[in-house]
């Protein structure tokens, strides 16, 4: 509470133009105060003075038509309602009966709308201004200067009292939407804290590969240079070829997978990488070697063939590789098949098998650590691909991944 009283005391005024609807409420309660102002009327009977006997509804009536008004001249309503409560608590100090009845039902002798302006004027005006015209207001209709326990307490309810529970609930809004901001912000600098404390783990990850991983690779890629020097057997010699070879594209792998690892710390402009990576055809060595241990594997091809983006086309053959592998290992006896479809900006994977028909290797089942396809999610969302799988209708399983043509990494503008 003593919150929403500190936000009266401090926020500034706001003046919001009114609207339509501002219009139409306010025509709403002008109607209602018209309603009770002619029945009160016809309640306490004519005015005697010698502006005639219906004076004082005609007086009434004409502030409540004011009021709509308020929606887009709240100034000119108020100093207009302020002159007719001076002339009615001038009438009745003066010339009694004149614009108020003499012993009426109502015990307010200011218009009975006088509530309405005074909580417009405390929204749309300065502070000062809004708590100087609500004193006005409030000493008019208390009758401050003669006071009179059948007219001071109404007369101050009607205008104090609609000023602070204005005060207090506009104020309490702000805080509410000073709270909601606040919130909001504080979600964003969450959010923005966890995205700079993963950014730094890929970092450290990618120092780690680099400063470990690459030099074990390098010291096996010499040694087996060595090796093939050291010895004259062809057998010897197509061995270290083959680790030399496999041990350069491992470092290869690894230095498109740091660069990605790193991508965030990229300020310039991209230039698209057009260093090819594997096309279609290299997925058909995936699927000669899935057929080679006795799962009939077929690849489909739709769209113009193109080349890759090197961690794309990689991304894309772990795709191929992982599913093709989950087959052997867990749909014996099935056949599988790959479909690729390439668009200008993407490309399409999926790798299908039908229900398996033997029974499972239990050696081979147990030899993956059951996170193959977790981790595949991971490296294809890291590149802004997305990866989906789950069973068939017919028994068997479907793995589906899309991947962007086009990755930008720093080692893509590297000259």
């Amino acid at each position: 509470m003593s919150t929403v009283w500190q936000a009266i005391l401090r926020a500034p005024r706001r003046h919001d133009p009114g609207d339509s609807r501002e219009t139409v409420r306010l025509a709403v309660l002008a109607a209602l105060f018209a309603a009770l102002d002619t029945s009160l009327a016809l309640s306490d009977g004519p005015t005697t003075g010698w502006l005639g006997p219906h004076a004082g509804l005609v007086t009434q009536l004409l502030v409540d038509a004011s009021l709509p008004l308020l929606a887009r001249r709240h100034r000119p309503v108020a100093a207009f309602v302020l002159v007719v409560a001076l002339a009615m608590a001038v009438s009745a100090a003066v010339a009694p009966g004149l614009l108020v009845v003499e012993h009426g039902v109502s015990p307010v002798t200011v218009p009975r709308a006088t509530p309405v302006v005074v909580i417009a004027v405390v929204l749309r005006e300065e502070r000062a201004v809004a708590l100087a015209v609500t004193a006005l207001f409030a000493v008019l209709a208390g009758r401050l200067w003669s006071p009179d326990w059948s007219v001071t307490p109404f007369g101050l309810l009607s205008t104090v009292g609609p000023a602070l529970g204005a005060l207090y609930f506009d104020a309490r809004k702000e805080l509410m939407r000073s709270l909601r901001d606040r919130a909001e912000r504080a979600e964003r600098e969450q959010s923005l804290l966890a995205e700079k404390a993963r950014f730094e783990e890929r970092r450290r990850l990618a120092a780690e590969m680099h400063d470990v991983v690459t030099h074990r690779l390098s010291l096996i890629v010499l040694h087996a240079g060595a090796l093939r020097l050291s010895s004259a057997e062809p057998a010897v010699h197509q061995a270290a070829d083959d680790i030399r070879a496999s041990g350069s594209q491992a470092m290869a792998e690894l230095r498109d997978l740091m660069g990605v690892l790193r991508s965030e710390e990229s300020t310039g402009p991209l230039v698209e990488n057009t260093a090819p990576g594997p096309v279609a055809a290299d997925f058909r060595t995936l699927v000669e070697e899935s057929e080679s241990v006795g799962i009939p594997t077929g690849i489909e091809v739709d769209g113009a063939v193109r080349e890759l983006a090197p961690v794309v086309a990689r991304t894309a053959y772990r795709v191929v590789q992982e599913a093709l592998t989950n087959v052997r290992k867990h749909a014996p006896g099935s056949h599988a098949t790959v479909s690729l479809h390439y668009t200008p900006r993407d490309v399409r994977l999926r790798v299908t098998n039908s229900a398996p028909e033997g029974r499972t290797d239990p050696v081979l089942r147990a030899g993956g650590s059951g996170a193959g396809l977790t981790g595949l999610r991971y490296r294809v969302e890291v590149i802004g691909g997305t990866l989906d799988h789950g069973p068939t209708g017919d028994g068997g399983f479907r793995v589906d991944a899309t991947l962007p043509v086009y990755v930008p990494t720093p080692e893509s503008r590297a000259p």
